[in-house]
């Protein structure tokens, strides 16, 4: 194979390639005789089909597949002999081609620039850390004490009510009839939650450990058997068991019902978990001073050819104001790109295979039953995992240059964090739509401790 640089103008270069008929010939020939075991022809055993004979009558569809190998296989090579740093898919001219012909085509080509980088020492952004007072502490805390109840066997000779815990075995029909999913044992539920079918809580108070009640109740719209959806249904109910609620206290057992070690681990458990709720959007304000910066700093050359794709890939607009804002958005975006990629490059940074099952551990943990489902996506999605890969190499990238300019750490209060995200936010929104008024940003919703 001979390969020449035809041309080189900016970041677009042609190179001229020739393969020699011997060499296409020789990879023929190869395929030919592989075809011998795939290929059944009637009057021929399975593997002695001539070579001239699959020719005669595939002869066509196999010179194209094997010239197409050959155009890929040639292409990366002459890509790698020639050291060039390629920005999309290249483009393929063919000159002369054909059985007994060298096969000779340009390639068309847009590098990626070269960058250079700038020194990061007069570069300033701020580290935003959220200060925890102790009356928002002190609240969850207690909202926890709230939610996470703890029950107590209740006296024999005293009735359940609303607000307890009962538990009950049931056997259920349908116009005299019993059903699949109508015999229950061992259920527990808390009186006056109405979680197991509406109405049915009100009818199991009033009662004592022992008695029996029939109870009649509406079967949901959406049961799994059609022909029972909205039909009544009796309940003949056994009370096995009352536990009414028992005041919980904040020390080291409540702690420990909940998987901290004690109350102080327990404490510092909330503290962090009311911090990470207001970190990512603020760090995103940092990443964003950053980001400018290395924008403001570089000035790179970007290949046509990127810009073209991505803005295919964007969706279309009427406005020619907008398609300008939009170029501009996407060349940015471009722009940034290839300055982290050179500073990971240049800096040796990689990701590695613990971590990408790290931040899927991460997910895991965050959508509690649904496990099975987070493994499998990306098991089965690939290009899932690469953007994850993509993500956290971004995100090294970004941790990488904070530890080389100045960081100013700023502590905030909770309500200085939602003013910040909230204003951070509304100016994102203004940038991608002027004509659009932001709304106002919701402030962040606590999440419950998990048990775990």
């Amino acid at each position: 194979m001979k390969v020449q640089v035809q041309s080189k103008k900016g970041l677009k270069t042609i190179l001229s390639v020739v393969v020699d008929k011997a060499e296409i010939k020789k990879k023929l020939d190869k395929r030919l005789l592989e075809l011998q075991n795939e290929i059944d022809l009637k009057g021929f055993r399975k593997g002695k089909v001539p070579p001239a004979v699959i020719k005669n009558q595939f002869g066509k569809a196999i010179y194209g597949e094997v010239i197409d190998r050959v155009l890929k296989e040639s292409t990366t090579k002459a890509i790698q002999d020639k050291k060039l740093k390629v920005a999309g898919q290249p483009k393929i001219d063919l000159k002369t081609f054909g059985e007994g012909k060298d096969l000779n085509f340009e390639l068309q080509l847009d590098l990626l620039p070269e960058i250079k980088l700038k020194s990061f020492e007069k570069f300033k952004a701020t580290d935003y850390l959220v200060k925890v007072e102790k009356k928002e502490l002190d609240d969850r805390l207690n909202n926890l004490l709230k939610e996470y109840k703890s029950f107590e066997e209740k006296k024999v000779e005293l009735k359940s009510e609303l607000g307890d815990q009962i538990i009950f075995n049931y056997h259920a029909t349908v116009d005299e009839k019993e059903f699949e999913g109508g015999k229950g044992e061992g259920v527990t539920i808390e009186l006056g939650k109405d979680l197991f079918l509406k109405g049915f809580d009100d009818q199991l108070t009033g009662l004592k450990k022992g008695e029996k009640k029939k109870v009649s109740s509406t079967l949901p719209q959406n049961h799994p058997k059609k022909e029972l959806a909205n039909k009544k249904a009796i309940f003949e109910c056994e009370i096995t068991n009352i536990k009414s609620p028992k005041k919980n206290k904040l020390d080291d057992n409540f702690a420990k019902s909940l998987g901290a070690k004690d109350l102080s681990d327990l404490t510092q458990k909330v503290n962090n978990q009311i911090s990470s709720q207001y970190n990512m959007a603020l760090n995103s304000i940092t990443k964003k001073e950053i980001l400018d910066q290395l924008e403001k700093n570089h000035i790179v050359e970007i290949p046509k050819n990127l810009i073209e794709n991505e803005t295919k890939a964007s969706p279309s607009n009427t406005s020619s104001n907008k398609e300008e804002k939009n170029i501009k958005s996407v060349e940015k975006r471009i722009k940034l790109g290839l300055i982290l990629n050179e500073y990971g490059e240049t800096n040796k940074i990689k990701v590695t295979e613990d971590e990408i099952k790290n931040e899927i551990q991460k997910q895991v943990k965050s959508m509690p039953g649904q496990e099975k489902f987070v493994f499998e996506y990306y098991q089965k999605n690939p290009s899932a995992t690469q953007h994850l890969q993509s993500t956290i190499y971004e995100e090294k990238i970004i941790d990488s240059i904070k530890s080389k300019i100045n960081l100013t750490k700023k502590e905030l209060t909770i309500k200085e964090a939602e003013k910040m995200i909230t204003s951070f936010n509304e100016n994102n929104k203004a940038k991608a739509n002027p004509q659009v008024k932001s709304k106002e940003t919701k402030p962040v919703k606590s999440k419950k401790i998990s048990k775990k």
